[in-house]
Formats: structure tokens, C-alpha cells, sequence
């Protein structure tokens, strides 16, 4: 057993959150840090080139390759849930989406009981960390590390699909980050000319040489020690050795949503119940670790076309793969520097919804599943998912071993209301695919097709066409002290515990009305400032 000296932070997790976290708590020369990734470095082409999630998603290089149990909203089926085992976690290898959520999540937090956590606490936090493609403004930030552009690409199919939203009645919008993001527009992404820009190029690497910050890639976290109900470090393994290291000031595990209660789980911290069926002994019973897991169902809607380009045919080939090649070697852009979905939409699902409770990814392209080849023919998808779900699963330890995968249940359309708003979602595809912007394409639905039409027929067809965007938060929730369920405090604190904290998309209480990885960098910054006040 190998001891490394004593650091004042131990971090567990080198992605979204932990880059931010390690920046931040290093800027204080006095304070020393360690930074603890399971995975490797980010020096993997596919991480740098947009379209390179393709290669990165389901590869074990960057890929935890976690699955789901049988999902008995989804007819039976588990998904592959792609979590991020590099450094910069999911922001290495997700959509790239800049992404805010709605005023009304955060506000809602706070109405949770989470004081200092409504709008206008955290628009300063993504203010902080923002480099706006627009310049500084009341709600963009100019000069920080977490770039924001504009796409670099569009479609004929998708322009259509954005004119038949207004005719439809939805608004156009040019930022769907102002606090209601209601309205059709291209998403801006978080790219740098071109590149993926990761936290680990946005934070990391800009602060690497501070002679008080030690980053360990390949070294995975086993368990958190404990001296009563204090945590005092982390047991790891590195290069198949067993390591120990020592935390001063407080642990932080920053593992994200499926790692951090995980780890927790087989330290001996969870619904004790939980740990007992599977070996472990109790340090502390919390009986909503690993619960209130929430995620976004995309139901993929997909039309073939006419008379107009899409990925489908543009992609076959050797000549049109090397075009496409040579056009963003030579420009940066094109379908390489495409994220994976380029047109969004937010819309209601109801009019008597306060929000928008549906966003759209469009795109022009289609595949029966991810990592499968495109369709032969032209084509797009409408992917719509349910931003505000009720449903709510859970993730628990599978064995005390800490390798061993964990078993995650979103439990996806376990609710009335959740179907209900899955069949309207379907239903309002073909009602903006059929306004006239789109006909002389003559579009035809063919997943899940025009068979699926009464409510009970699209709960069928939403269960056989619905995956995870991967967008998993909730499993150690913030909340008041009067929250049987809440696993951390205001300041992240995991309650009944000394100088443990988690610090990642595991605590929202509630999902946010979006992409999730820029509300997580926000978590981790606002967290960050106030660890550092309090020193």
C-alpha cells in the first residue's frame, strides 16, 4: 500500500465539475490539491474533432460503457448509457450543447428549500466561467474559460423544419440561454474554432503547472476512508496498486451522477438496507443516495425526404467521406465540426404549462441506433424529449466490489403523466412536419410511423423508440434539513458527515429544462466560491 502525502482537497473525478473544482480551490498557492481521474488523458483525436463522439461514445478508452436494467417503459429494453472515463468526463465526449435550463428550474430549487440557489444567484456563476461568442452582456460573460459559438453549419432541411415551427407558432430565437428558452433556433456550442472545447482545455490544462495542483489520470477511486463520521481520504488504484491519500481540509467526490453515489454506496454510505443485502457494512444510513434519478427520454421521430440534401446520402462514399475530410481540414467546417444535433426547438407541451416542458434536437440525418450506420436514403430526425420528467429511478451498488458496474434504473414512462406528454410529443412532430415549409420535401414518417395513432399505440411506440440523451442528474440531492431524501446541504455538504462533499449533476433536486453540463460547471463554480470564502 502506497501513501501519497497529505493535500487539503482530494478530488475524485476529473470531468465537468472536477476540472472547474481543481481550478478554482488551486488558485490559493497555500492550498494544495489533488486531482484523481480514473480515466486517461484527453490527447485522443475523436475528443478534439466534433463529429469524433461517434468514436468516443461506446468506446472503452472514453467510455465507462454503462447499461441500464430492462426498462419496463421501454418495452422490456436496456440502453447503453454513456458516461465519460477521460479527463473532462462527459464534456469530452457529449453534444456540446450550450445550455442554461429555464429561470424556473433554479427557482424552483430554492422553493425547495435550497436558499441561494435560485436565477439570479446562479447567472453570475455561468456568467463567470463564460467566453461569449457575443461579448459581455447583463446574461453573457466575455473572458472565461468556457467558450461559447455559434454553429458552424447549416441545412436546407433543417432551415425548413425551423420554418414550419413558425408556422406552426413557435418563435425564432437566436439564444435559447435568457431564462426562457422558449423559440427555434441553432444551438450555440461549446467549441473553439472549430474544436471541442472540454473542461479539461477550459480549466485544466490553462492551471496544470501550479506547483500546489497534482492531477493523477488511470487512478480509480475505490472507496472513501473514514475516522468516525469524519471522511479523511480516498483509497485508489493505480497502475493495479493500491493507493491511500490523506485530505486535510474535506473529500470531494465529483464522480458525476451514476460515479459519485457508486462510490459512496460501497464506502458504506446509502440506504442501509441497500448496503446490507450486498455486504456492506453501514458508516452512515441515507436513504435517498443513489435515488431520485432523473434523465431525458429523446423519442427519435424520423422522416425520409425528397429533392434535398441530408448526412444519409452526403456521407456515402470514399469521395464525399474525403470531401467532407478536406473541408474541415482546410476550414473547420462542415459535418466534422457538427455536434450531434445542430437545430433546437422548445415548445410546450400544453398550453396550460408555465414553460417549455419539450425540446427538440434536429437533425439532418437518421440511424436506427447509435453507432449503427445512417439510413441509405435522405432523411432527418426530430429527436423531442420531455425536459421535466416525473419519473424518478435510482442507482445502486450491484456488489461491495467497487469495480463492478452499478445497476441503474432510470425507470423511463412510469408515470401517467410522463406517457401523456410522450404520445403530445409525437403528436406535435407531425403537426410542425406537416405545416407547408416542409411538403415539397414530401416527408414521410417511418419511425415510428403513421400505424401508432391512438394514445395507447404511442405509449408503445415511445417505449420502442425512446433513449437516453444522457442527461442523468439527481442521485444525491440537495435539499433543507427537513428533507428525509436530501443528501448534501446548500454548500453540497453530505449531511451527517465531516469534510465530505459532492459537487457534480448529482445534486440538482429537480432535472433542468436542458442539456445538463453547463448547469453542472455552474454547481462547481458557485460550490468552489463558496469553499473558498469560507477558508
Amino acid at each position: 500500500m502506497q501513501t501519497l502525502p497529505n493535500f487539503d482537497y482530494v478530488i475524485v473525478g476529473g470531468g465537468s465539475a472536477g476540472c472547474v473544482l481543481a481550478n478554482r480551490l488551486s488558485e490559493d498557492p497555500a492550498t494544495k490539491v489533488l486531482l484523481l481521474e480514473a480515466g486517461g488523458n484527453d490527447n485522443y483525436i475523436w475528443i478534439k474533432i466534433p463529429v469524433g463522439y461517434l468514436y468516443c461514445i461506446g468506446n472503452p478508452r472514453t467510455d465507462w460503457l454503462f447499461n441500464t436494467a430492462a426498462e419496463p417503459g421501454l418495452n422490456g429494453r436496456s440502453l447503453g448509457y454513456p458516461r465519460g472515463k477521460v479527463i473532462g468526463g462527459c464534456s469530452s465526449i457529449n453534444g456540446m450543447i450550450y445550455m442554461r435550463g429555464q429561470a424556473r428550474d433554479y427557482d424552483q430549487w430554492r422553493q425547495l428549500g435550497n436558499t441561494g440557489w435560485g436565477w439570479e444567484d446562479c447567472l453570475p456563476y455561468f456568467r463567470k466561467s463564460e467566453d461569449h461568442f457575443s461579448g459581455e452582456t447583463d446574461l453573457h460573460g466575455s473572458g472565461g474559460e468556457w467558450r461559447v459559438e455559434p454553429a458552424r453549419i447549416s441545412w436546407e432541411i433543417l432551415d425548413a423544419f425551423a420554418d414550419a415551427c413558425v408556422a406552426y407558432g413557435i418563435p425564432r430565437t437566436d439564444d435559447f440561454n435568457r431564462g426562457n428558452n422558449e423559440g427555434v433556433g441553432y444551438f450555440q456550442v461549446n467549441q473553439r474554432s472549430g474544436w471541442r472545447w472540454n473542461t479539461a482545455s477550459a480549466f485544466l490544462k490553462p492551471v496544470k503547472s501550479r506547483a500546489n495542483l497534482q492531477v493523477m489520470t488511470g487512478a480509480q477511486a475505490d472507496r472513501v476512508l473514514f475516522e468516525g463520521n469524519r471522511a479523511t481520504g480516498i483509497a485508489f488504484t493505480k497502475d493495479g496498486q493500491p493507493h491511500q491519500v490523506s485530505a486535510r481540509a474535506e473529500v470531494i467526490l465529483a464522480a458525476g451522477a451514476i460515479g459519485s453515489p457508486h462510490l459512496l454506496q460501497v464506502s458504506g454510505v446509502g440506504p442501509g438496507a441497500v448496503l446490507q443485502e450486498h455486504g456492506v457494512a453501514v458508516q452512515h444510513d441515507i436513504p435517498g443516495l443513489g435515488e431520485n434519478l432523473q434523465d431525458h427520454l429523446q423519442l427519435r421521430c424520423a422522416y425520409k425526404v425528397q429533392g434535398v440534401k441530408t448526412l444519409n446520402q452526403s456521407s456515402i462514399g470514399l469521395f464525399n467521406k474525403a470531401k467532407i475530410g478536406l473541408e474541415y481540414l482546410l476550414t473547420r467546417r462542415g459535418p466534422m465540426s457538427m455536434a450531434p444535433s445542430q437545430l433546437g426547438v422548445f415548445t410546450k407541451s400544453d398550453p396550460a404549462v408555465e414553460t417549455p416542458d419539450l425540446e427538440y434536437h434536429v437533425q439532418p440525418l437518421s440511424l436506427n441506433k447509435f453507432g449503427e450506420p445512417l439510413d441509405p436514403f435522405p432523411a432527418f430526425t426530430a429527436s423531442v424529449c420531455n425536459v421535466r420528467p416525473e419519473s424518478r429511478g435510482h442507482v445502486r451498488l450491484a456488489s461491495p466490489d467497487p469495480r463492478a458496474k452499478p445497476e441503474i434504473a432510470p425507470n423511463y414512462l412510469s408515470t401517467e403523466g410522463d406517457r401523456r406528454v410522450a404520445a403530445r410529443s409525437i403528436q406535435i412532430t407531425r403537426e410542425i412536419v406537416g405545416q407547408a415549409a416542409l411538403a415539397k420535401y414530401q416527408p414521410e414518417e417511418f419511425r415510428p410511423g403513421m400505424s401508432f395513432q391512438s394514445d395507447e399505440e404511442l405509449h408503445k411506440a415511445a417505449g420502442d423508440i425512446g433513449t437516453t440523451i444522457f442527461h442523468p442528474v439527481g442521485t444525491a440531492k440537495m435539499g433543507p434539513e427537513g428533507d428525509r431524501m436530501a443528501v448534501v446541504d446548500t454548500e453540497c455538504r453530505v449531511r451527517g458527515l465531516e469534510r465530505l462533499r459532492v459537487i457534480d449533476a448529482s445534486v440538482m433536486p429537480t432535472i433542468t429544462s436542458g442539456n445538463t453540463n453547463s448547469p453542472t460547471i455552474m454547481i462547481a463554480e458557485k460550490t468552489a466560491d463558496a469553499m473558498r470564502r469560507a477558508r
